[in-house]
């Protein structure tokens, strides 16, 4: 694999690539980031401005309804348990770190709710640090593609595509892998025959059209 030319391409492609969950602050990506499982970041957007709007800080979610809060999200799935996460997540940061969401790995993962994912995508879209690769649907399934990784567990993964990519490139690569996931390289059919990787990518697709990965 060609990384540097892989890179070229989807900074051609994707220059704006950036997170998708909207957030003005590191509480509001946090927040977004943990109801984002197992939903769409689409669904999550609908959810958090009204959320926000009762809740705008980690006091005021701390100090929060559950009841209440359950219901602004349930859309999101697994309401229950994301509502104890991020009321919980919330106390901590107000009474542990002066209502400000840490800015570091160790810190983060304390956090109720909170794995490695959620601590990469916030560290990087947050605070500018890239101290890993969010691996999510989208990059698990393009990195096994593009042969960056054989691996099915997502800290392999990471470990994977950190040793091949330049640091600086982290935070970009997973966004831009989520874009061409959801334009091109779907799970189901994959439009192989129009996308601009073909040069650097193992999967031979079909003119066609037709999926054959």
């Amino acid at each position: 694999m060609d990384i540097k030319k892989l890179l070229k391409e989807l900074k051609k492609h994707y220059p704006e690539a950036k997170c998708s969950l909207d957030h003005k602050n590191p509480f509001e990506l946090l927040i977004a980031t943990i109801l984002s499982a197992q939903c769409t970041d689409k669904r999550v957007n609908m959810v958090t401005p009204g959320l926000f709007e009762k809740f705008p800080n980690a006091s005021a979610m701390a100090k929060g309804d559950i009841e209440e809060i359950k219901k602004i999200i349930r859309s999101t799935g697994f309401y229950n348990s994301k509502a104890a996460s991020i009321k919980e997540a919330s106390r901590i940061i107000s009474e542990k770190f002066g209502g400000h969401v840490p800015g570091n790995m160790k810190d983060l993962l304390i956090l109720p709710g909170v794995a490695r994912k959620t601590a990469n995508v916030v560290l990087s879209s947050a605070f500018g640090k890239n101290e890993g690769v969010v691996v999510d649907t989208h990059v698990k399934r393009l990195a096994f593609r593009l042969g960056l990784s054989k691996h099915s567990n997502p800290e392999k993964i990471e470990k994977d595509l950190m040793k091949v990519l330049p640091r600086k490139d982290w935070g970009f690569f997973s966004h831009a892998l989520v874009f061409h996931g959801r334009s091109l390289c779907s799970a189901g059919n994959p439009k192989c025959y129009e996308c601009f990787l073909k040069g650097v990518c193992p999967q031979k697709g079909v003119k066609t059209g037709k999926n054959k990965v």
